[in-house]
């Protein structure tokens, strides 16, 4: 089963940046996984910020494990948005590997 997110809804004209537009859309993210899908976030005609994709994935990266990417699909991203996608992914895998390393 996969739940489609299509992003383009939530922008303002082409760009989504706000960190708080992005805590319904994980809180949808969240039951989807906790119900066993796989969730695409569709890019289409969309640009993101760090803050939003932080917002997004980061905080399920923090609690959940970096494995949780693998429930994830980033569908029709930009080079500008996949940068984003794998630092932000990057960054808050090796913050939650140094918590539980200690």
């Amino acid at each position: 089963m996969r739940t489609q997110i299509p992003l383009i809804q939530h922008a303002h004209g082409r760009l989504i940046g706000a960190r708080e537009t992005a805590i319904p859309l994980r809180l949808q993210v969240e039951e989807a996984l906790a119900s066993g899908a796989d969730v695409v976030f569709d890019f289409t005609g969309v640009e993101v910020t760090q803050s939003f994709i932080d917002a997004l994935i980061g905080v399920l990266i923090l609690k959940r494990g970096p494995d949780v990417l693998d429930q994830m699909v980033f569908k029709s991203c930009s080079d500008d948005a996949r940068a984003i996608i794998e630092f932000v992914a990057t960054d808050r895998a090796d913050q939650y590997m140094k918590t539980r390393a200690h």
